[in-house]
């Protein structure tokens, strides 16, 4: 055994005695971290502006801070970007993570002194649950890739500028900086597929243990592997034993991402963003995420019905209810404040508090009242992956087509298949059948005959990937949308289909 892995089990079993505590009595630990914001958050032009001197309580809390998305909050962002310190949180922000938003063009993200330790720590606490929970390090001892954007940062007034996982990357501890791929060179590399090939060149020969990534842009990664080398990704690296994810539900990538392996390899979910570091697998036999309430981010949660209301209702992480879909709303020590970050979730457990990511707010179908939601779609899809199990669905998007050239209006699916159903008619009507047990509004509209079963338009071989070069936003972070309520990705790619 190495020495990194002998000195983790010891501080593994540390960090879960702290767990433990915070997680048992999450409304505790939520109120200290309010506590803390609103002290240091009064002091701001923001606090300022929101009379937060007279704030005691979450109550009072409600009544002066508004719910706001990037759009909402912008004016205050503009002046942290300009310069101006004591906006929304003390002093300067550390860092800027630069994201490109789908409705606000470029977002400027702060990153404060005070919030690294989520992002840094987070991520470290998310492996050491892994290790506390089956006893096995053997993978610090290889080598570590973390697929993700380039480190190369910039200045802007004084603030260092880039991606969330590159500034992340600058941040990797020593112990574990010794072991990591691809090389600080080849990571700086902009176009996605010559950085591929880079990474490829970089660790086909080497010991890798641990991979991490995107699940799509992994298995691209996967993909090159054995264009380059004829062998799956397991026989490649026999002691590759741990994958990290994040960013997209894994289970419409999972049965291709398997058999690019050869073998079944353990996972860790985690749900970082750009605004912080929320939640993270912490048991292997646990699909929900346990939520970071001790993590400098006080949440909020609106039912996902109510997201759009002039004043929703504001949950705190004691009034929540299980299986229920909520808004996720942030207040942190980034200095964001009611902030929709426009993700969907639903409590899977309490005490301790675990989360399923269950979509996005602005990715649904409801061109006729149905109001589908990404979970149901991914739902759908994977039990009709698993009842043909030929099947293996590289990326998919849904879109509704109001105005068919025949028949009734119909939810349009359109599918990249690594390998196709053998009868891809049953294959739609699993689908749809599966959806309408998930969504009662879509199975009332099929009933009525106001809307046709769905159907699938089967895409060419990395027609998502031209797809996403063609916008300039292959590889990193950037994830395809699975749904969405108009026809501009679904007119994309229709230059794809077979």
């Amino acid at each position: 055994m190495g020495l990194k892995s002998f000195l983790s089990k010891p501080f593994a079993s540390y960090v879960i005695r702290k767990q433990k505590k915070w997680s048992a009595d999450p409304a505790k630990y939520q109120q200290k971290v309010f506590d803390e914001l609103v002290r240091v958050g009064k002091n701001t032009a923001f606090g300022k502006d929101h009379d937060f001197a007279s704030i005691n309580n979450h109550e009072e809390f409600k009544k002066r801070v508004p719910i706001r998305d990037y759009e909402g909050l912008k004016s205050y962002f503009d002046r942290v970007v300009k310069g101006e310190p004591d906006v929304l949180w003390k002093g300067k922000p550390t860092y800027f993570a630069k994201t490109s938003g789908t409705t606000s063009g470029t977002k400027y993200i702060p990153i404060t002194k005070e919030s690294i330790p989520n992002h840094i720590n987070s991520a470290r606490n998310a492996l050491l649950n892994y290790i506390y929970e089956t006893g096995n390090s053997s993978f610090l001892k290889g080598n570590l890739i973390f697929l993700s954007g380039s480190p190369e940062m910039y200045n802007t007034n004084g603030v260092l500028t880039g991606r969330l996982s590159g500034i992340v990357n600058h941040h990797v501890p020593g112990y574990l900086r010794t072991n990591q791929l691809p090389s600080y060179e080849t990571n700086c590399i902009e176009d996605w597929e010559e950085k591929l090939a880079a990474i490829v060149k970089e660790t086909k020969g080497r010991d890798m243990t641990l991979i991490s990534g995107i699940p799509p842009w992994v298995q691209m990664y996967f993909d090159y592997l054995k264009e380059e080398t004829g062998k799956k990704a397991g026989d490649l690296f026999p002691n590759f034993s741990l994958f990290v994810y994040g960013g997209v539900n894994f289970e419409p990538y999972r049965a291709k991402l398997f058999e690019s392996i050869g073998r079944h390899v353990d996972s860790i979910e985690t749900y970082p963003a750009s605004e912080g570091f929320i939640a993270y697998q912490d048991k292997q036999g646990d699909k929900g995420l346990l939520l970071l309430v001790d993590s400098g981010i006080f949440f909020e949660f609106i039912p996902a019905e109510e997201v759009f209301n002039e004043n929703p209702t504001r949950l705190s992480v004691d009034e929540v209810e299980l299986d229920k879909n909520y808004a996720i709303i942030i207040n942190s020590n980034a200095g964001l404040w009611g902030y929709n970050i426009g993700d969907t979730v639903k409590f899977v457990s309490k005490y301790p508090h675990r989360i399923q990511v269950t979509g996005r707010i602005k990715h649904f179908i409801s061109a006729f009242g149905e109001h589908v939601i990404g979970e149901e779609v991914e739902k759908a899809l994977a039990a009709a992956v698993k009842k043909y199990p030929e099947v293996e669905v590289v990326e998919f998007t849904v879109a509704p087509q109001v105005t068919p050239d025949e028949g009734l209006p119909l939810h349009e699916w359109y599918v990249e298949f690594d390998k196709e159903p053998l009868n891809l008619q049953d294959f739609e009507n699993e689908i749809d059948n599966n959806l309408r047990k998930l969504n009662t509004y879509y199975d009332d509209l099929i009933k009525g005959n106001i809307l046709q079963k769905l159907k699938i338009r089967t895409l060419k071989k990395n027609a998502f990937i031209e797809m996403m070069r063609q916008r300039g936003k292959l590889g990193g972070q950037n994830k395809v949308p699975r749904l969405a309520n108009d026809r501009s990705q679904a007119d994309e790619l229709q230059n794809f289909l077979k």
